[in-house]
């Protein structure tokens, strides 16, 4: 089987935890390759997600590498299992870049979400209507059938959270993200008062940091944290203008749980942060 052009984030991931404990166990790729029985090659495309690897090869090299996490090797090997095609982001491949499946995917395998935005409502609690306006207005300006896809993709992320067992999820949103009026005062008006319906949702915790506040908090940067099944897997979605991009790196996973936890420690409660977007609504 040749290599992939463009392994999905997840499958890299895969390759790049095998990489990090061969590497950790001081192990070569030549000597891995002899283990396996491939050449060099083989290993390198497994290390970037370009090709696969089986479950039991996995548990081998597990052993070769002297790792006894038992559950992040299940939760590898879980990985392995996985085949493109399952799931509805699927559907949109070769329609859409390959970024929104990422992060489609990202939520999907999640144990918990948190999130902070500055100037828009995170997008899996985004209406039709101001997800419209957001894609609507790209530049360069996106063909009309992109813009159905885009949002429409958007509108079934939302199915997470709408799971008998869905992933805790805490939304840290600025007040200028409240009061910018993207599409006029109905699609705002509409997308406040949902905002208020999901809020009351039992996973999902909506957060408000007022413009009063006057403690400074960096996050500038649009950012979602998801917990993977094991710490080892938790990642870090950067929404920048060239596209998506997955960060698991240790320092960068602590940095970013650290501007989360100062966020959350600046906003308001949930019922404060209700009032408010109330109150942003009648003024409208």
């Amino acid at each position: 089987m040749p290599p992939r052009d463009t392994p999905t984030a997840r499958q890299a991931r895969l390759g790049a935890e095998l990489r990090k404990l061969r590497e950790k166990a001081g192990r070569t790729a030549r000597e891995t390759a002899g283990l396996l029985g491939v050449d060099q090659a083989r290993v390198s495309n497994i290390e970037s997600g370009r090709m696969g690897i089986g479950e039991e090869r996995i548990r081998r090299l597990a052993a070769f590498y002297s790792c006894g996490d038992g559950a992040l090797i299940d939760a590898l090997c879980a990985i392995a299992r996985e085949r493109r095609g399952e799931h509805w982001w699927d559907e949109y491949r070769g329609i859409l870049p390959p970024a929104f499946l990422d992060l489609a995917e990202l939520e999907h395998h999640a144990t918990y979400l948190r999130s902070s935005q500055i100037v828009c409502v995170p997008g899996i609690l985004q209406t039709e209507g101001y997800a419209r306006v957001l894609f609507s207005e790209a530049v360069p300006l996106l063909p009309p059938e992109e813009v159905d896809a885009r949002v429409g993709h958007r509108m079934r992320r939302r199915v997470i959270l709408e799971r008998d067992d869905p992933p805790p999820f805490v939304a840290i949103v600025h007040e200028a993200a409240l009061r910018m009026r993207f599409g006029g005062r109905k699609v705002i008006g509409e997308q406040l008062e949902w905002l208020m319906e999901v809020s009351c949702w039992p996973k999902v915790t909506l957060l408000i940091i007022p413009f009063a506040t006057e403690e400074f908090v960096e996050v500038t940067q649009p950012a979602l944290y998801a917990g993977g099944v094991v710490p080892q897997l938790d990642t870090v979605q950067l929404d920048l203008p060239f596209g998506g991009v997955h960060l698991n790196a240790e320092a960068e996973l602590d940095r970013h749980r650290k501007l989360l936890d100062n966020a959350e420690a600046v906003a308001l409660l949930p019922e404060a942060s209700r009032q408010l977007i109330h109150h942003i609504a009648r003024e409208l």
